[in-house]
């Protein structure tokens, strides 16, 4: 049995333990974010030739997700190049189901290979413009939703996407916060409010959405505290 003081000092090292890898963890996310004087890592990241623009960690959980919940509509605010679409699209393809809807201001960065898939259907305009959320809401009507917010990161604008795109996501099922590790959390330190300060604000005024740590466990994310998972 051990004596007070062991357990005291056995528990301060593990809190020690615990620290250290929080930073180990955070540093790297730093590094790997903004590169060691090359080019930015994640911005070399591509599905299939189109350009992704994502932490390759991050897409595994995506496809776990989808695998366990088993959505009929993705929902993806911001699609950029469309690399992340078009992965969405081929697991949908893999797992025999499923609708991706990409939108975001304008469309003319997007691959052809993007545009020619089936699975996909891209909308052209603002996330949170209401004649885009009227139309995304009327496609998923019925449909078992999951919704990733990944288009612009200030925090007022993703304020305005959780309060449009919450309530369609589906019970068991995902809403994802993009690129909450921005603002020092740790990445882009300068960057002002954004992703992860709208979380934070959102969370208090649900009881519908917690926080999957699990979805974390590869320890490097960029959506740190965004895997919301709707429970009622």
């Amino acid at each position: 049995m051990l004596t007070p003081a062991r357990s005291l000092k056995k528990r301060v090292s593990a809190t020690v333990r615990r620290a250290q890898q929080k930073y180990v963890v955070e540093k790297f996310n730093f590094i790997y974010y903004h590169g060691t004087g090359g080019a930015i890592p994640f911005t070399t990241t591509s599905w299939l030739g189109v350009d992704a623009l994502k932490c390759p960690a991050d897409m595994w959980i995506y496809q776990e997700i989808l695998y366990k919940t088993r959505p009929d509509v993705v929902v993806e605010c911001g699609v950029r190049f469309g690399g992340s679409t078009l992965y969405l699209a081929h697991l949908f393809d893999l797992m025999g189901g499923g609708q991706v809807i990409g939108c975001d201001i304008t469309l003319e960065n997007v691959h052809e290979k993007v545009r020619a898939h089936p699975r996909i259907t891209l909308l052209e305009g603002s996330s949170i413009d209401e004649a885009m959320v009227a139309d995304v809401t009327r496609r998923c009507e019925g449909k078992r939703t999951m919704v990733i917010l990944d288009s612009d990161h200030s925090e007022k604008h993703v304020s305005n996407e959780l309060r449009a795109y919450s309530p369609l996501v589906t019970q068991g099922c995902y809403l994802i916060v993009e690129d909450t590790n921005v603002n020092g959390h740790p990445a882009e330190p300068k960057h002002g409010p954004g992703p992860y300060e709208a979380v934070q604000k959102f969370l208090p005024t649900t009881r519908d959405f917690v926080v999957d740590r699990d979805c974390e466990r590869l320890l490097v994310t960029f959506n740190p505290s965004g895997y919301l998972l709707r429970t009622h």
